[in-house]
Parts: structure tokens; C-alpha cells; sequence
């Protein structure tokens, strides 16, 4: 027997409509990790179904940290209206823009990195490789390692989410769709951090905003 505070609780921890999460507990036999986990695979399929939708509605969301030392634009796009005014699909704008002020992402995706930016990489990976006496034959595996953790720190829909590592911006949007039952996705964010590139005193704004976002 489902209890209605096992329903609640994975509610609050995943979002998911109530009738979603008594079918997530009911599948997995009251487990609520499971079941959590369950709801993702859930969201990751239905985000796939929804990938050759057209999302043009969203809304563009922006972010400036207290007194103007960060500030983020992010567009965030889904296919009606209607879910671009819901309260869920503001949140998950928001969030997005909070992860870029505070994570630093220098590209959306994979797709959008240079292939000389990766190749640059490549280069410095390879040679560190050698220099800390690393045998040939695992060289090319350090490297491909390497290439992704640089993915992982440096495209936001590969980041962790600041505020549960345990998922990347591209569970965090699965897990949206699920909710919100549109295609979501996000098209392009621009990052202004007050004096980057300028010789100045050392301040690490973005550390500011991630101790409010666990904070």
C-alpha cells in the first residue's frame, strides 16, 4: 500500500505530478530512490519523443547577482504559452540562470565547442600526460578522460546542477518536460562578469552565488 506521505515526499523531492509519483512508487514497490530514479528514465523518454517538436514559446530569463557583479541572460524555450507562464517552467528558467552565474559555462552544449578549442585541449592533456611519465599506450585514454571532464565543467547542459550534483542541467530539463509535458530546451545564454578580462583585484563572484543557491 502507496501511503499518501511517501506520494508527498516524491513529490517535493522530484516535482512529478502526485498521479505520477503513486505510478513511480507503485512500480518500484514503494522505494522512493527507485522510484525517483524511475521518474527520470521517465522524463528522459518522454523528452526524446518530444525532440523533433517546435519550441518557440519560453521566455527569456535574467539574473544579476547583488550589486551588479554577475549578470546572466538565458533563453529557455517550450512549445505553448500557457507552460511559458506556469510557475514550474519560471522556476526551471531561473534555476538555469542562477547554474550560469554561478558555474561559469563557456558553451551550451558539446556541439557548440571548437574543434580547435578541443584539439587545444588535447594538446595540453597529452602533454601533462607526458611529462608526469605516463606510459604510451594510456595516454590516448587519459586524454579522452580529460576531454571529458572538460565537457563537464565547461558546457552547461553537461555541468553538475549546483544544487543537486547528483544530476546534470540536462536531467534537470528531462525531469521539467516531465512535469510540464512540453519539449523544453535551451537555445542560448550570455554571461557578464564585472570586470572579467581587466587586470583588478581578485574576486570570485560566482563562489557568492553558489553559497546562496545551497545557502
Amino acid at each position: 500500500m502507496i501511503s499518501a506521505q511517501d506520494v508527498k515526499k516524491l513529490r517535493d523531492r522530484t516535482n512529478a505530478g502526485m498521479q505520477k509519483c503513486k505510478e513511480a512508487l507503485e512500480a518500484c514497490n514503494g522505494d522512493l530512490d527507485k522510484a525517483a530514479e524511475w521518474l527520470r528514465e521517465k522524463g528522459v523518454a518522454a523528452a526524446a519523443k518530444k525532440a523533433d517538436r517546435i519550441a518557440a514559446e519560453g521566455m527569456v530569463q535574467s539574473y544579476i547577482h547583488m550589486g551588479g557583479k554577475i549578470g546572466v541572460l538565458v533563453e529557455v524555450n517550450c512549445e505553448t504559452d500557457f507552460a511559458s507562464k506556469s510557475e514550474n517552467f519560471k522556476e526551471l528558467c531561473k534555476n538555469i540562470a542562477l547554474q550560469i552565474a554561478a558555474a561559469k559555462p563557456l558553451y551550451l552544449n558539446t556541439q557548440e565547442v571548437p574543434a580547435d578549442a578541443i584539439e587545444h585541449e588535447k594538446e595540453i592533456l597529452k602533454a601533462q600526460a607526458l611529462n608526469e611519465g605516463k606510459p604510451e599506450k594510456v595516454i590516448d585514454r587519459i586524454v579522452e578522460g580529460g576531454i571529458k571532464k572538460f565537457y563537464k565543467e565547461n558546457c552547461l547542459m553537461e555541468q553538475e546542477y549546483v544544487k543537486d550534483p547528483k544530476k546534470t542541467i540536462t536531467d534537470v530539463i528531462n525531469d521539467a518536460v516531465l512535469v510540464i509535458g512540453e519539449k523544453i530546451s535551451v537555445r542560448r545564454f550570455t554571461r557578464y562578469e564585472m570586470g572579467e578580462g581587466l587586470e583588478k583585484r581578485q574576486e570570485n563572484f560566482a563562489d557568492e552565488v553558489l553559497s546562496q543557491m545551497k545557502g
